[in-house]
């Protein structure tokens, strides 16, 4: 199996999802406003639900960034990883480029 990825891969990854941060907190409180004519038509556990998810929206939005920041985080740390091992192999390969005796590998007379 073979896994190839750019080198600026993760680092687009890591804008995109401090993007969908941003949208994910927008997004809960349009939902919040969008059931807000819903309001009063539920009764039982499904108001105290309904009524629950709002007075949590704030909480909920905290939570699922703090989800999303670790997930930037583990992407953060994977680039750095790449990145040096990149950087290492590279460094590797002209080590032992240095080392070899290319003389010795010419078949000319």
């Amino acid at each position: 199996m073979k896994f190839d990825m750019g080198d600026t891969t993760l680092a687009v990854l890591g804008k995109s999802t401090t993007g969908s941060s941003d949208d994910l907190g927008t997004l809960i409180h349009l939902l919040v406003q969008a059931a807000e004519p819903l309001e009063g038509k539920f009764n039982g556990s499904g108001k105290a639900t309904f009524d629950s998810f709002k007075l949590r929206a704030d909480e909920i939005t905290s939570d699922l960034n703090g989800a999303l920041s670790s997930i930037l985080g583990g992407q953060s740390g994977m680039d750095t990883a790449f990145g040096s091992g990149d950087q290492e192999q590279a460094d590797n390969a002209h080590q032992n480029m240095g080392a070899a005796n290319f003389e010795s590998a010419r078949f000319s007379g």
